[in-house]
């Protein structure tokens, strides 16, 4: 069931402090078996069974890397999709930690 994943990540956005007037319009929608996030109709956030995952660009996700996130790969022995990265759920569960990596995500995936 989806349900769930997108009831989490639409509060989870509600919780994360946005960009104010420059932030695109965010909409989240059932995807797959988990929920995403989307900006001007592209997806920049997934929350899923592997995780909450953000879209960045190489050098965030090598950031994040070291920070303890890891790659995401939706189901064992699947690719490892590119430009996103499973964040930990310490980074999860604290939305002013969480805020500055959104908002890169947001601007990488919408520029």
């Amino acid at each position: 069931m989806a349900q769930p994943y997108l009831d989490d990540l639409t509060a989870l956005l509600a919780r994360v402090p946005q960009a104010g007037a420059t932030a695109p319009e965010i909409a989240c929608k059932h995807f797959f078996s988990g929920a995403a996030a989307y900006a001007d109709g592209v997806i920049f956030m997934t929350l899923t069974p592997a995780g909450l995952a953000l879209k960045l660009c190489e050098a965030d996700c090598a950031a994040l890397l070291e920070q303890g996130a890891r790659p995401l790969q939706y189901f064992p022995n699947a690719p490892v999709k590119k430009d996103y990265v499973v964040l930990a759920d310490e980074m999860r569960d604290d939305p002013a930690a969480l805020a500055p990596w959104v908002s890169r995500s947001l601007l990488f995936t919408t520029s």
